[in-house]
């Protein structure tokens, strides 16, 4: 057989695999399970003290004493490839008491009821007082219904909220939805939109490919060196960069 003939029977059987190849690749993202993530970070705005040298400093909620008063910000993100409808997610701590609350839907104008399940269960008939369960009950969660949440969206709760010892208060997040994994992150620096870690990672995985065509086509050993160096000290560019490269190629396959 010519080999021209060679080549081209090459290239038919390479395209061919590398278009089954796509073909699964784009089918594996498609009908990946939805990943939502959540962050919480909490600031301190306010401390009840004696001191022997400063005196005593009382912090007040609607004129009720508190020891430790904190900020806490809960971040819920779809990292899926999918919108979401009628999304219920349950906010809980044990060690803090829920004060007031803020919500809203990242980039809208539009905030977060309560699901009818939740109303029912702290409703409180005219003329009547709450029980001691529906105190603890709104001292101690929150549920609300996401009506709709798209893909890359980001739903933001801040709560006021009162910690009962002299730790940080830890807020959890649970959603039960179908075809929906939630996910906890550590809060981290990012870099260009991407957590620094994960820039990292990817960036030193690149570092081989990167050594490996310096190697191959530097011949200066004073050249290779400094730009291994160079890729060494920004080695967040080439990962952040993967990563948002990756991103972009991810939602046009989906859409």
């Amino acid at each position: 057989m010519p080999p021209f003939l060679d080549n081209r029977l090459l290239l038919a059987v390479a395209s061919g695999v590398l278009g089954v190849i796509l073909t699964l690749l784009t089918q594996r993202i498609l009908q990946k399970r939805g990943v939502f993530s959540y962050f919480v970070r909490h600031k301190r705005v306010g401390l009840s003290t004696d001191d022997p040298v400063f005196g005593s400093v009382r912090v007040t909620w609607n004129d009720t004493p508190v020891d430790n008063l904190y900020i806490s910000t809960v971040e819920l993100r779809n990292e899926s490839l999918n919108d979401y409808e009628n999304v219920a997610a349950r906010v809980f701590t044990s060690d803090t008491i829920l004060l007031t609350e803020r919500s809203e839907i990242v980039g809208t104008i539009l905030h977060l009821n309560w699901t009818q399940r939740f109303s029912n269960l702290i409703r409180v008939e005219p003329g009547r007082e709450p029980t001691q369960v529906q105190r603890d009950i709104f001292r101690s969660q929150r549920e609300y219904l996401i009506p709709t949440i798209n893909r890359g969206q980001t739903v933001r709760l801040t709560f006021l909220n009162a910690a009962k010892t002299e730790n940080q208060p830890s807020l959890w997040l649970d959603i039960q939805h179908k075809g929906v994994r939630l996910e906890f992150r550590a809060v981290h620096n990012e870099f260009w939109g991407v957590p620094q870690p994960y820039a990292v990672l990817v960036g030193t995985a690149l570092r081989l490919i990167f050594l490996g065509i310096v190697v191959r086509l530097v011949a200066a050993v004073w050249i290779a060196a400094v730009a291994c160096f160079l890729y060494g000290v920004l080695v967040l560019v080439p990962g952040a960069l993967t990563i948002r490269l990756w991103r972009w190629l991810r939602n046009k396959i989906a859409g």
